[in-house]
């Protein structure tokens, strides 16, 4: 399994930008997908996840502003992130919680970081 992450880059304050993140690989299904930041330093936090029933989960510092939606099968997710602070410079990182076949247990998957860079 596989998760590529892309869509980071910089942007000045106030701007978007929309994070895309395409898992590969053998897959029975996607229970959760998830998006998580991590400024180099600090302890990754969980900014925004959905299940595959569609209920999502915002970090109350990105409620209002960050979008997260996946496509039906979970293989590709998204991230729309408005308004941008400075605060929300950070590497992101997308993670799958999921089942690769039918009888195996529920495993947890992570993507590559792709910087967020927000300019004041």
């Amino acid at each position: 399994v596989q998760l590529q992450a892309s869509g980071g880059g910089l942007v000045e304050a106030g701007g978007s930008l929309r994070l895309s993140c395409a898992a590969s690989g053998s897959i029975f299904s996607i229970d959760v997908n998830a998006w998580y930041r991590q400024i180099p330093g600090k302890t990754r936090e969980q900014v925004a996840q959905v299940t595959s029933g569609g209920a999502t989960n915002y970090a109350n510092s990105v409620k209002g502003r960050f979008t997260i939606d996946r496509d039906n099968d979970g293989r590709s997710v998204y991230l729309q992130m408005d308004n941008l602070s400075p605060e929300d410079t950070a590497n992101y990182y997308c993670k799958i919680i999921a089942r690769l076949t039918p009888s195996s247990r529920i495993t947890e998957h992570w993507g590559q970081g792709t910087l967020v860079t927000v300019s004041s």
